[in-house]
């Protein structure tokens, strides 16, 4: 074949990726919902508002637009829907960094980004009714729209609005030392909260008064601490925060739920009292209907950056603190396993005796409800039925008691649903809103694993984990097919049965995806967790070999022969373990911003506590490191096996990355070019550690396609 022939097919089979990459990632999914109830004398009425993301490989952006859908509800007490009428029209969202809908009036508040300004809007029913321009106003720096600090609050009366912004940097009053510095010297190093929290370094609570026009930075926070998650206490004369202390310095928050904190209580006139206990991770408080009662999460600090936390419950009147839900630390198959992610903004029940939640569990992701009275947990879901329709259950809100929620599974985007809490020992009668676009004819399925008993934990042991395996639909006479072994990040999160652009695209382009949940990953107890730590490297990459070996044993259609590996972060570390512990068993390895050798990691990470723990060591701000640790982290890490890859290695990097140092794969790139083996690298210089860049992404898929093609 000469030349030409083929350029033209790598041509063609260039714009046949990114047109279905541009397809995938062009499917819509909803990130927000609001109920409002119609005040209508003869309909029962409930506007479901929804707010959606999707990429556009055109702008190399997301879009963000709002639907509406009305229902019309049977009964005063609205506890089952008669009628779904048609949505409205897509409204595109442009410049939004916050908005927020007031519960009485239903008044729209947005904060908004425009020519370089930051303008507070707030909308009535008969168009912008104010307009402020808080960047004019000077009294404080960006506001915050990350999901760790940000907010949006309105009072009770709705004419006051709370929000975190950045304190203002030329500020003439000055009190804390360190703070001084920074602002009055540009040259003085200013600390801030790591990977994806970049120049967040100060924040500040700020109360808007909308009859006044006139913006206040609320006073009276302790120094040693950074405030955020801010709510109104009932009255509306003071707040409810989370506190992130950042004394001796500031560890990365981002996907860490270990960082130590506390509730406190601050009152307009700057008097502030902590609500929790001490040494303790706190976040996601919400407040009752009834202003009674306040929950959040509760978790410990250092050790696994991610973990089971427990729900809390503060009688705001007695200020007694009981445990709602604790941590689970060995759940049996089919039973609650645990909290493992943030509450939705709104998760009551109109009485306020249930509270309802998203958790994983297992190789899902389910909906929960549990009751305060009996504390029992509830599964509202269908994910647990011998033939599932959705895999994962997102709650996206809760309000009158009916819930609206997003679902998916690996073959089917994300759809919105909505249904009535159930009376007990009812189900939900869920209706579905939205299809979604398009549904694939892949199948599916879920495998439980038991590791071999020499690979068992002897001080967690008995642990199981899973996988869920994606094969493309074929004609059974066609070859056997190849796979893909897709390994999440972490490690302590998951991959649960969900809608996942990556492995959808390359079922679609004729690949079997198996993506590994090993111990370590949420949604097995905290015992599953605790296993993990000092034994990466051999644990994790064992169980992931399991997993291989245990599908291509109960699967004779995949291609024993034709096998890759791909993962990022610590899926990238796992990933280039992989094709070094087993050099003849993989073809072909593509990881992104991979961990390659913690030894040198540990001190250009902003999560330095994980980079002792992973390897079993305690963590302590003044730690100093010693051999012993620095050994055990290089032992541990892939660029041991270096000299043993044989397998193609494409190495996918974020100049920016603040968790995981590009240098990383540099130095695993030179490891193997000094040997003459197949690597090639990308760089992306303006992303950071998740390459959640809409270019990036297409780049990234487009490229680990073609690696796979070419190499098996």
């Amino acid at each position: 074949m000469d030349t030409g022939q083929v350029t033209g097919q790598v041509t063609g089979q260039t714009g046949q990726v990114t047109g279905l990459h541009a397809q995938l990632s062009g499917l819509p999914a909803p990130v927000s919902a609001h109920i409002r109830e119609e005040q209508d004398p003869e309909l029962q009425r409930v506007t479901v508002t929804a707010e959606w993301s999707q990429s556009d490989l055109v702008r190399g952006s997301r879009l963000r637009y709002s639907q509406q859908w009305t229902l019309i509800t049977d009964g005063s007490d609205h506890t089952s829907i008669r009628t779904v009428l048609p949505p409205g029209p897509c409204i595109p969202v442009s410049g939004e960094v916050l908005s927020g809908l007031s519960p009485i009036q239903g008044l729209r508040a947005v904060v908004r980004d425009t020519s370089g300004h930051q303008l507070l809007e707030i909308w009535d029913r008969h168009g912008l009714r104010k307009c402020l321009n808080l960047t004019a106003l000077n009294k404080h720096g960006r506001v915050y729209d990350d999901a760790q600090f940000g907010c949006l609050s309105w009072s009770e009366c709705e004419n006051k609005l709370l929000y975190v912004a950045e304190k203002i940097k030329n500020t003439s009053t000055e009190t804390h030392d360190g703070e001084s510095a920074c602002r009055k010297d540009r040259s003085v190093y200013c600390e801030d909260w790591g990977e994806s929290l970049t120049n967040k370094s100060f924040p500040v609570v700020c109360v808007v008064n909308l009859q006044s026009g006139s913006v206040r930075v609320l006073q009276g926070v302790p120094l040693d601490v950074s405030p955020g998650q801010a709510l109104w206490a009932p009255g509306s004369q003071s707040v409810v925060l989370v506190g992130w202390y950042h004394e001796p310095f500031r560890l990365g928050l981002r996907f860490c739920s270990n960082r130590r904190s506390a509730l406190f209580k601050l009152d307009l006139d700057g008097n502030c009292e902590c609500l929790s206990g001490d040494n303790l991770s706190v976040s996601c408080p919400r407040l009752s209907p009834d202003g009674s009662t306040l929950i959040f999460l509760q978790g410990r600090v250092f050790g696994p950056h991610n973990q089971c936390l427990s729900l809390q419950q503060l009688d705001l009147r007695s200020r007694k603190t009981s445990t709602l839900l604790d941590v689970v630390n060995t759940p049996e198959i089919g039973e609650f396993a645990g909290v493992y992610e943030a509450l939705p903004p709104c998760c009551w029940s109109a009485d306020g005796q249930r509270v309802v939640f998203s958790s994983a569990r297992r190789n899902w992701k389910d909906l929960f409800m549990v009751d305060r009275r009996s504390k029992t947990v509830t599964s509202l879901s269908d994910s647990l039925s011998e033939l599932p329709a959705y895999g994962s259950w997102k709650l996206l809100t809760v309000q009158k008691d009916l819930m609206v929620v997003c679902c998916s599974s690996p073959n089917t985007p994300p759809t919105l649903r909505v249904g009535f809490l159930p009376s007990a020992g009812e189900a939900v009668i869920w209706q579905t809103l939205q299809q979604p676009v398009t549904t694939f004819d892949f199948h599916w399925t879920v495998l439980d694993i038991t590791p071999p008993p020499e690979e068992d934990n002897t001080h967690y042991p008995g642990l199981d984990f899973g996988a869920v395996l994606v094969k493309p639909s074929r004609p059974p006479n066609e070859a056997k097919t190849p796979l893909v072994v897709f390994i999440h990040g972490g490690p302590h999160s998951q991959f649960p049965a969900e809608w996942n652009c990556t492995t959808a695209g390359l079922a679609k382009l004729g690949f079997a995806v198996l993506m590994v949940n090993y111990r370590g990953s949420t949604g097995f107890g905290q015992d599953s967790i605790l296993s993990l730590l000092g034994r990466i490297g051999n644990q994790d990459v064992k169980d992931v070999q399991t997993a291989v070996l245990t599908a291509l044993q109960r699967d004779v259609a995949l291609d024993p022969q034709r096998l890759a590996v791909i993962g990022g972060s610590h899926g990238g570390f796992l990933s280039c373990h992989l094709v070094g512990q087993y050099p003849e068993f993989y073809r072909a390895c593509a990881a992104r911003n991979p961990v390659i050798n913690a030894a040198t990691l540990l001190g250009t990470s902003d999560i330095v506590d994980w980079r002792y723990t992973s390897v079993g060591f305690q963590y302590s701000y003044d730690q100093i490191p010693t051999a012993e640790a620095l050994a055990a982290m290089l032992e541990k890490s892939p660029i041991t096996h270096a000299a043993q890859i044989k397998a193609p290695v494409l190495l996918m990097l974020g100049g920016r990355d603040r968790r995981v140092s590009p240098h990383q794969g540099l130095e695993l790139y030179k490891a193997l070019k000094s040997r003459a083996a197949p690597v090639r690298l990308l760089w992306f210089p303006e992303d950071g550690h998740s390459l959640s860049r809409v270019d990036t992404q297409a780049d990234c898929f487009l490229n680990t396609v073609l690696w796979l093609h070419q190499h098996l």
